[in-house]
């Protein structure tokens, strides 16, 4: 019961409101189960991505610097952001348009990319938000594995930041976020190694916990072939030499598997080897699931090669009946495009990597175990460098009784942050409130959409960008239209923004059943039309004027392409959102797949396009269209 009831928590703050969540727990909790949960069933337009490359396989996302096109450089706080490359207008319009960022693995991530995020969302979406608006879900143990920061990265940031935790981001700092701990473990059952594995976590095991570890150290320790077991070491040279030793102490012929490789896959994401050997008797762990549907093995799951040859290769995993016949298996890298007939973000397989899904097995890092559970571990962590390691080496096991230390752990290894652990404390004290205030958090999501879809201060801000553009480079040469701007300008702020901030105050002010009452509806579509109407005469000619000014000012041609873009696609965005608002009424899911719907119509075209006047007709004929599409869709899912 209290684990549905944390998850239906976690679940009402993603779907129900627009408060960013850190959701966390002990390895084997689900935080994994749900993401795809809410990647298959949400409302709202979720975007994936990881701070690594097989994290972002492995969630079915993009790595945050491919996505958001950052460098590998640290971010210092208020410095101008130089992407890779320039935004297109599909990634634009995708960051437009998404409700919900899911951040996976969030410990690893640094405070610097974080407010690396913050940038490039404030560029594309609300300026004056934190994250340009977007929700955030967080999802991540701060237990287990922690940010890399390298020396010369830490001279660097060291001036900025208390931390490098991602808790340390400035732009998180500005806004009021929840944390939901999930406390149920799916992986272990035994309640006294979860005691235990609880101690290990907190980075303070007492004299007891560490004995009870160290009885199961045991350096005569030889595994049997039928009962394998998989040494989780703490650096990448151990391991692949103890692969290697191993390999080569079996006789026989060594077979090669070359991984077929199509477009772009970058190496750093490689779900195994690209160039594979194997000989019959090498232990080996699989590393997909199985997809025929039959469940013959899983990521993780450790079973020997039993017969070999150029053209095929079989594993028999202890407690089955027979070998299975491995076959390749595709990865695909994937990247998110914009249908433009759906108006859905999809994945986008820019390239795929196809090889037998499998690696050696006689050992792996601890940093490449996260995620999998193993029946029976080596774990060899006594030269663990960094909080979280050994607690992550050792909640990989099921059991006690399925782990060997192969040398003895001390207090000293098993390192925790004090700086995580104030942190952690401070959380769980403000998510005991923030989850008790849940029922009107859901409430006053419908309010805060509704004070959104009537908040104009950002075209203010835009149009003031350009009135000052005007003034400083145009005022002479195009005085007649730097009028009409300022003419604007002021007109925006008597007839829009005046009139909307008394509209808010009010709305500001009712109670909650008050804002489902018929008549103030009504108000809501006749309010819709106004606003829409008159963003459209006070702004359509002067924009649409500005379009054709020309100079041999360089910086004034600069500075007036940047800014005209920007008043047009918000100006043009909230008109056919209004419009729709008018036609349908106000709802939370017609106000959200509408806010899509126009951010993304409001982008210019290849051929520009003036504000949308459809009949009721038009719009009604194009909304079955987009329905139907999507029904379509939805099915062949």
């Amino acid at each position: 019961m209290q684990r549905n009831s944390e998850l239906h928590t976690a679940w009402d703050f993603v779907e129900n409101t627009g408060r960013s969540i850190f959701l966390t727990g002990k390895a084997g909790t689900g935080k994994t189960t749900f993401l795809k949960a809410v990647m298959e069933r949400s409302r709202k337009r979720p975007i994936v991505v990881a701070p690594t490359g097989v994290a972002a396989i492995n969630a079915g996302g993009v790595t945050i610097h491919s996505f958001f096109q950052l460098p590998l450089s640290p971010y210092v706080p208020g410095a101008k952001l130089e992407s890779k490359f320039d935004f297109s207008k599909e990634k634009r319009k995708i960051i437009a348009s998404m409700d919900l960022l899911i951040i996976d693995e969030i410990s690893m991530v640094r405070a610097d990319l974080l407010d690396a995020i913050d940038a490039v969302l404030r560029r594309y979406r609300e300026h004056g938000e934190p994250f340009g608006g977007v929700q955030h879900l967080m999802i991540g143990d701060l237990a287990q594995l922690t940010p890399v920061v390298t020396p010369e990265d830490e001279q660097i940031l060291k001036p900025f930041y208390d931390t490098p935790y991602f808790f340390g981001s400035k732009a998180l700092q500005q806004i009021d976020y929840v944390t939901i701990q999930l406390s149920h473990v799916y992986r272990q059952q035994d309640e006294s190694f979860i005691a235990l594995l609880n101690e290990v976590r907190s980075g303070h095991p007492s004299a007891e916990a560490l004995a009870k570890l160290n009885a199961r150290y045991d350096s005569t320790f030889v595994p049997s072939p039928k009962e394998p077991y998989i040494r989780l070491t703490t650096h990448n040279n151990i391991a692949n030499h103890y692969n290697e030793s191993e390999l080569q102490k079996l006789p026989g012929y060594a077979y090669t598997y070359r991984a077929e490789i199509k477009g772009t896959f970058p190496d750093y994401s490689y779900p195994t080897a690209e160039t594979l050997v194997l000989k019959e008797g090498a232990q080996v762990m699989f590393v997909k699931n199985d997809p025929s549907g039959e469940h013959r093995y899983y990521n993780g799951r450790i079973g020997r090669v039993q017969e070999a040859s150029d053209t095929q290769l079989s594993v028999y995993c202890e407690g089955d009946s027979e070998a299975i016949e491995v076959e390749p298996l595709e990865w695909e890298n994937t990247r998110y495009s914009l249908n433009e007939q759906t108006r859905e973000i999809e994945s986008e397989v820019q390239g795929t990597f196809k090889q037998l899904p499998l690696r050696l097995a006689w050992a792996i890092t601890i940093h490449k175990s996260q995620g999998l559970t193993f029946d029976r571990a080596i774990i060899d962590a006594n030269m663990s460098f960094a909080p979280g390691q050994v607690y992550v080496a050792l909640s990989r096991c099921r059991t006690l009784e399925g782990l060997v230390l192969a040398k003895p752990l001390d207090a000293r290894v098993v390192m925790s942050d004090q700086r995580v652990d104030s942190y952690i404390a401070h959380q769980e004290s403000e998510a005991e409130r923030s989850i008790q205030h849940l029922p009107l958090l859901k409430q006053e999501y419908e309010r805060y959409l509704l004070l959104q879809l009537f908040d104009f201060r950002a075209i203010l801000y835009l149009e003031e960008s350009m009135m000052r553009i005007f003034n400083e480079f145009f005022y002479h040469s195009q005085a007649s239209l730097t009028r009409q701007h300022n003419e604007a300008l002021s007109l925006l702020r008597e007839r829009v923004v005046a009139v909307a901030d008394k509209w808010r105050q009010l709305i500001q002010s009712m109670s909650f059943d008050a804002l489902h009452d018929k008549d103030f509806l009504e108000r809501v579509k006749r309010s819709a039309t106004y606003f829409a109407d008159q963003l459209h005469d006070i702004l359509s000619v002067p924009m649409e004027l500005s379009q054709k000014v020309e100079t041999n000012n360089k910086q004034a041609t600069r500075r007036l392409s940047n800014a005209l873009p920007d008043l047009r696609q918000a100006c043009l965005a909230r008109q056919y959102l209004l419009t729709k608002i008018a036609e349908k009424g106000f709802s939370v899911d017609t106000y959200l797949h509408e806010k899509q719907m126009s951010m993304l119509d409001a982008f210019p075209t290849d051929s520009p396009k003036k504000p949308r006047r459809k009949t009721k007709k038009q719009a009604k004929d194009i909304d079955e269209i987009r329905s139907i599409v999507a029904r379509m869709l939805k099915k062949r899912k």
